[in-house]
């Protein structure tokens, strides 16, 4: 009973550190001249339009991850196809794991694994499928998932020890 209570702790906790993260990657950058804060304001579009998309994005990739999660936990998370995903996690020697994967947005992104004996190198579509791959840990390993041009949305993660 505990390990669902840590389980939805830990998803919530995750949500609301991509929220935050998100949000502060998307706010202004203070570089306003002072000459220009004495003329009148223009109106825009909504600025928490992108922040809203993002954070839709995000709930919907981490609940179709959640639809298909097996195993225990290791690490998960989302960030935007643009940023990529790159990330050195601890697994243990000797150990299988799945990789789970999925975007929504639009375009695709590349996976890696670094050494590239861990895993295949494959393409992950932005159309909310999810991507799975077995990977069994030798050594250290680095995950790398990079957007390619012109793909936008959001790509989430997780890891689970089989």
């Amino acid at each position: 009973m505990t390990n669902v209570s840590s389980r939805a702790w830990l998803a919530g906790c995750v949500v609301a550190a991509s929220a935050l993260l998100l949000t502060s990657c998307t706010s202004g950058s203070g570089d306003d001249n002072a000459a220009d804060s004495s003329s009148s304001p223009t109106p825009s579009v909504s600025p928490t339009a992108p922040g809203a998309l993002e954070e839709r994005l995000t709930k919907q990739a981490q609940a179709a991850l959640a639809d298909v999660h097996s195993g225990t936990m290791v690490e998960a998370g989302a960030e935007r196809v643009t940023d990529g995903i790159h990330t050195e996690p601890t697994l243990s020697k000797g150990k299988t794991y799945t990789l789970n994967l999925v975007c929504f947005g639009s375009g695709s992104a590349q996976l890696a694994f670094t050494p590239a004996s861990t895993g295949t190198k494959t393409t992950v579509p932005c159309d909310q499928s999810v991507v799975k791959q077995r990977i069994t840990a030798q050594k250290p390993i680095r995950i790398d998932v990079d957007g390619t041009k012109g793909s936008t949305g959001v790509i989430a993660w997780q890891i689970d020890a089989i």
